[in-house]
């Protein structure tokens, strides 16, 4: 596999959750995290007391996270609607020759930044409220 433009990593949103999905605008960055916590079942009898988990077990969460310049009206609209009615709504995060993945998330931060000589920029944060779904290409 050859390395992949960053450009071609797409954050997308369902707007009114019909299954339609429309590309977040201005984004020039983009990240996702995912996560799992432990379930420590360390006794007194755990061999050499070394610390046991549960498999299968806790917490499972995904984060994304983008920066960018607003750029299309639209898109910006419903992005600050969604963070304000704190609406949950099935978000998209294409990766490159990799796959797609899927599921509800909130927006639990949208930050706005400007330089006097420069652009309007926002980071925007997601934290997965549901299962989340990996298609592979």
């Amino acid at each position: 596999m050859t390395a992949q433009s960053g450009k071609d990593m797409l954050l997308k949103l369902d707007p009114e959750g019909l299954g339609s999905f429309v590309t977040v605008a201005g984004l020039r960055t983009k990240q996702i995290a995912f996560n799992a916590a432990s379930v420590d079942t360390t006794d007194a009898e755990s061999a050499g007391r070394w610390r046991e988990l549960l498999e299968g077990g806790g917490i499972k969460r995904a984060a994304i996270s983008g920066s960018g310049i607003f750029k299309d009206r639209a898109s910006d609209a419903q992005v600050r609607a969604l963070f304000f009615a704190g609406t949950i709504r099935d978000w998209q995060l294409i990766l490159p020759d990799f796959g797609t993945v899927q599921g509800p998330f909130q927006i639990v931060a949208l930050e706005f930044a400007g330089d006097h000589a420069g652009e309007v920029t926002f980071e925007l944060a997601l934290e997965s409220a549901g299962e989340i779904t990996f298609s592979a290409v």
